[in-house]
């Protein structure tokens, strides 16, 4: 079993983990992080953990039984009860419902534990998985996104109103 929790100092090694272990996955859908990001990963780390208590974002890590890192999931920018939705999941999980399931629960608790009422999220036109993970999560397409968003490549943005109801889905975390 699986479990959404928020990002602390303690998870970091894990954190650092999941991205190296699944860079060249990741690589294929989103932009490269680059070699700097791994190089000064403890700088950076720091800098996201003083953004969360600043208020600025939110982020969450879903953690598997033995610790490991399955995904990334993280609320940005958040202002006037609006936030940006960025996540990731590795590609030893991808294609079983775990990330749809997860942002479900994230929307959940963006709208109970950080008060927002509207996500926004980027999707590129060529990662079919994102925009069917974003769609399956109640988001719908609202325009296009700029290529500065997703790294260059075109894209489409989507949106979901947490105050509306969304329906429930038999798909569990653990797919």
């Amino acid at each position: 079993m699986s479990e959404l929790k928020r990002l602390d100092a303690g998870h970091a090694p894990a954190v650092l983990a999941f991205e190296l272990a699944n860079r060249t996955y990741f690589a294929a859908s989103v932009s490269d992080r680059g070699d700097a990001y791994f190089d000064r990963f403890a700088d950076r780390y720091d800098a996201l953990l003083a953004e969360q208590e600043a208020g600025i974002c939110a982020f969450y890590v879903l953690v598997a039984e033995d610790g490991s890192v399955l995904g990334r999931f993280n609320l940005y920018d958040l202002e006037d009860g609006t936030a940006g939705l960025g996540y990731r999941v590795a590609q030893r999980v991808a294609g079983r419902g775990v990330a749809t399931a997860t942002v479900r629960e994230l929307c959940r608790l963006a709208a109970s534990r950080h008060g927002l009422r509207t996500l926004r999220a980027a999707a590129a036109h060529e990662n079919a998985a994102s925009q069917k993970v974003l769609t399956n999560a109640g988001f719908v397409p609202v325009g296009p996104a700029d290529p500065a968003d997703l790294g260059g490549k075109p894209g489409v943005w989507y949106q979901r109103d947490l105050t509306l109801r969304q329906p429930q889905s038999a798909v569990s975390p653990t797919g």
